[in-house]
């Protein structure tokens, strides 16, 4: 079979988007790729960003191919699952470019695994895949009959039919990925990276998947979520691949990186910088003072909020107090050059003590950010406690709630983000 796996060019103009806007690698369609060259199919992967072409040119390119299938991605690359641009507009120019010289359409992401209905509808492509994608896809290049795969779900005059719940990818024996010279030369991003001394390409790498927390605001519940470790062997082959290749610098993409002292370990003996995001709670002190050997230069460190009762809130199951947390995250400082403490929006925080604790930690070198307004994603615990299970409607629901509760944004987003109709006006189906 001739497949087709297309990340689209995206933009975000007047969206609400709390992920970083530079390219950076698409790593399910690498995982999807892999399997489906095992199984003797034949591909063309693209990626909007990376390679530049506007969706109206990824559409001229895979029709040329002509494709028996063609795979789209409703959010940019892995990472930013648990943040997508809740609108659908981007994948839909795409498809609507393609028009019917794609095959069978198949769209893989956060919206079809929380809202297949809407995803289905929005798109007008023939299948979703619900949960994470890259076996599933191997199973629809391979399966005799495409609406019998499972963890998928399609349109039956009109209605949804949905062949079971969400996938989990096995993961751990994930083989290492290998990406086109040409791709890494264009990715000088070194995503959340600020020291001065950058050197070499940058890419993105997967050690872990999942996270075993289930923080209220965190939109895994549908994908993403068990933990699982992939094979060592694999991790170190993979980012040795991309050291040949002239990267210097990995950003492990994992929802959570646990301390994991064999990786650390070889780590020390290679030629790489990386950045992580991890809960700074769960490092002791000498595992701390290895992630810096082995060449941390960035952490993103989960703590969401600086009051005790806030962190309760937001279902943290964090046992230590602030004064704790803050004197971990100042350790870290003194061997990562930079460290930051994410935080989120919480009415229970008292303003006062967050601006406190706050000044504390920039005093000391480590960048705590102004606290973010929370988007009840509809694959989080935050959005079920509000409204139940999601339906058709769940996006629209989430983005008006956001839009009425919050005068002011975060600054890595836009000033006034549109309503979700109005994004999507131009180019959904429905």
């Amino acid at each position: 079979m001739k497949v087709a796996l297309v990340n689209p060019r995206w933009s975000y103009e007047a969206s609400i988007y709390f992920g970083c806007r530079e390219p950076h690698l698409p790593l399910e369609l690498g995982y999807s790729k892999s399997l489906l060259e095992k199984d003797g199919h034949e591909l063309l992967m693209l990626d909007g960003q990376l390679q530049q072409f506007d969706n109206s040119e990824l559409a001229e390119r895979v029709a040329e191919f002509g494709p028996d299938m063609t795979v789209m991605t409703t959010a940019p690359t892995y990472l930013f699952w648990r943040c997508a641009p809740p609108e659908l507009r981007i994948p839909a120019e795409f498809l609507n470019y393609l028009d019917d010289r794609g095959g069978r359409t198949v769209a893989v992401g956060p919206h079809g695994s929380a809202t297949p209905g809407s995803t289905l509808r929005k798109l007008g492509v023939d299948i979703v895949v619900r949960g994470e994608c890259e076996e599933i896809v191997a199973q629809l290049a391979n399966g005799p009959d495409w609406r019998e795969i499972p963890s998928t779900a399609y349109l039956r005059d009109g209605e949804v039919v949905s062949k079971g719940g969400v996938h989990a990818s096995r993961f751990v024996d994930h083989e290492p990925l290998r990406w086109p010279t040409e791709w890494l030369q264009r990715h000088h991003h070194h995503h959340h990276r600020f020291d001065h001394e950058q050197y070499g390409l940058g890419a993105e790498v997967e050690a872990s998947r999942g996270c075993p927390y289930n923080c209220s605001f965190c939109a895994k519940i549908d994908f993403r979520d068990a933990y699982r470790r992939r094979n060592h062997e694999a991790i170190v082959a993979e980012i040795d691949g991309l050291i040949a290749q002239g990267v210097g610098y990995v950003y492990f993409i994992d929802e959570i990186f646990l301390p994991q002292k064999a990786l650390l370990e070889a780590l020390v003996e290679r030629p790489i910088k990386f950045g992580v995001q991890t809960r700074i709670d769960l490092w002791k002190p000498d595992l701390l003072e290895l992630l810096g050997r082995a060449g941390c230069v960035s952490i993103e460190a989960g703590l969401e909020s600086l009051t005790v009762e806030g962190r309760e809130m937001l279902a943290k199951r964090c046992r230590l107090g602030t004064e704790e947390l803050a004197a971990l995250l100042i350790n870290a400082r003194r061997h990562v050059p930079f460290v930051q403490a994410n935080l989120i929006g919480v009415v229970e925080d008292d303003p006062e003590l967050v601006a406190y604790w706050r000044k504390h930690l920039i005093d000391n070198g480590v960048w705590a950010n102004e606290p973010v307004p929370l988007y009840p994603y509809p694959s989080s615990p935050s959005y079920r406690q509000l409204w139940g299970e999601p339906d058709d409607l769940a996006w629209e629901r989430a983005h008006e709630h956001y839009l009425a509760s919050f005068r002011n944004f975060s600054d890595i987003q836009e000033k006034q983000p549109l309503p979700l109709r109005v994004l999507e006006q131009s180019c959904c189906a429905a």
